[in-house]
């Protein structure tokens, strides 16, 4: 007669079920727990590829980035994720796809900016000048010629 305490002892499949797993990954978990005991269930290294560049160099990117791009030798003082990779690539010869820029990029903190495509030679007070005087003229004539049409 089995303990009424004591807990029953489940087999990989009926564990697998339960959770929704493979069994082969309950008998990995169960191997790892017979070998390294609960603590070996709780500390995996990640998988996947290691990443190209050093959590150092990482961190020294905003650095080398905060000189801006005129000294790296780009026109404008705009970083795209091309030019980033370009200096990654001058830094280190590492190269990377403009997307994976992109997540280096969130992963430091960087948000996505869309630069301002204003003409360097603008003159605001001009603008401003035709909005108040030549604009409501022009708008004068449109709602004249409308109220003689025939339709």
């Amino acid at each position: 007669m089995p303990n009424q305490y004591a807990p029953e002892v489940l087999k990989p499949r009926k564990i697998a079920e339960a959770l929704g797993v493979t069994p082969a990954a309950v008998s990995q978990w169960m191997k790892r727990a017979r070998e390294g005991g609960v603590a070996a269930l709780r500390n995996r290294k990640r998988g996947g590829v290691r990443p190209k560049l050093t959590e150092g160099q990482l961190k020294r990117l905003p650095e080398l980035l905060g000189a801006g791009p005129a000294a790296y030798g780009f026109r404008g003082e705009v970083w795209t994720r091309a030019r980033v990779g370009a200096v990654i690539k001058r830094e280190w010869g590492i190269s990377y796809s403009d997307v994976h820029v992109g997540r280096l990029l969130r992963k430091m903190g960087w948000s996505r900016q869309k630069p301002l495509e204003r003409a360097s030679q603008r003159d605001e007070e001009a603008i401003a000048r035709w909005r108040e005087e030549t604009w409501p003229q022009l708008k004068k004539r449109r709602s004249e010629k409308s109220e003689r049409s025939s339709s």
